[in-house]
């Protein structure tokens, strides 16, 4: 009888280091996941964007190529909006293009390599990697990470929620959190497909300068010139002074605000591009600010939004604190 029972304990044993045997540790899955993400030759992916930081969701579409090494597309559109912004790395360059205004903007940048973006699997794979408190948990069907972002948005936005799906082993969402971790952006992808290879002639700025060309003047004669202010807590940064000027025609709105965190934000409606195979240059860096592309430099912001063209400048400002002023701006009055 004796006998019996040790081999039954025997037997439990081996069953019980047979399945621990079996299973991955974080650190095999994460290795697992950045081999499979971030070293193959090129990617296509769609996915769906929901910012949730306004006073209504808004959802956009979101299209990436990627060829390796440094060959990026990224398109985006709002749904039920025939607007579509472009980020775009070549050989020559990195370029924002937004054909329905006929401009584009090319930069002196080493986009993305210094601000991750959830939608760029490699990006995300770098995020997993580098937080060493990165956190795993596991469903029936899937892995779910709790990791730090790395982006311009992390001082507001700071943690990620990346789910996996454990049989493709490739991303099902990405949930990004506050410091009250309630989800301002949902990334939920709808199609992976891993070894794609485009060509470099289709990184071309020039194959997609000319969409939505016919939809300008719609857009801006739709659009009422109305005063866009911050709505911002910071006690000690108040309003002093509102400038409306004209110039050849062109109406502008100054505001400037002083106090600990001083800023100027200065709008205006949009002059159109006389075409939007001209690149312009822009100072600083691309910057996704969720409902549009704009750009960002150490001491500002520049963006357009709804017939508006819209510049932050600060001296007092970090970069966090510019963006955080720029994700505020709203029509109406200042409350």
């Amino acid at each position: 009888m004796r006998h019996k029972v040790i081999i039954f304990f025997v037997l439990l044993l081996s069953v019980v280091v047979l399945s621990a045997c079996g299973k991955d540790s974080k650190e095999e899955v994460l290795e697992k996941l950045h081999e499979k993400w971030a070293e193959g030759k090129g990617y296509e992916l769609d996915a769906t964007m929901e910012i949730k930081t306004g006073n209504e969701p808004r959802v956009y579409d979101v299209n990436v190529w990627h060829t390796q090494p440094d060959f990026y597309r990224v398109e985006v559109s709002q749904k039920d909006e025939n607007v579509t912004q472009m980020i775009i790395r070549n050989k020559e360059g990195v370029f924002v293009v937004t054909p329905s205004l006929k401009k584009t903007y090319k930069f002196q940048s080493e986009w993305p390599k210094q601000n991750s973006q959830p939608y760029l699997i490699g990006a995300l794979a770098e995020d997993l990697l580098a937080d060493e408190n990165v956190v795993m948990e596991e469903t029936e069907d899937s892995y779910i990470f709790t990791v730090a972002t790395r982006n311009n948005h992390k001082s507001i936005m700071p943690t990620q929620r990346v789910t996996v799906d454990k049989k493709s082993l490739l991303p099902k969402s990405v949930s990004i959190l506050d410091e009250s971790e309630e989800e301002q952006m949902l990334i939920t992808f709808k199609k992976i497909d891993l070894g794609v290879q485009h060509k470099e002639k289709e990184y071309a700025v020039e194959q997609f300068t000319k969409e939505n060309e016919p939809n300008v003047a719609t857009e801006k004669e739709s659009t009422e010139f109305q005063t866009h202010y911050p709505i911002l807590t910071w006690g000690n940064t108040t309003l002093v002074d509102e400038k409306r000027i004209e110039n050849d025609g062109v109406e502008r709105v100054i505001l400037t605000f002083e106090g600990d965190k001083s800023f100027t934000l200065v709008q205006e409606p949009i002059e159109l591009g006389e075409s939007a195979t001209i690149p312009v240059f822009q100072p600083g860096d691309p910057l996704d600010l969720g409902f549009t592309i704009g750009a960002i430099t150490d001491h500002s912001i520049s963006w357009e939004k709804d017939g508006i063209s819209f510049f932050i400048a600060s001296n007092d400002l970090t970069k966090e604190e510019l963006i955080e002023v720029a994700a505020s701006v709203t029509a109406g009055s200042l409350k």
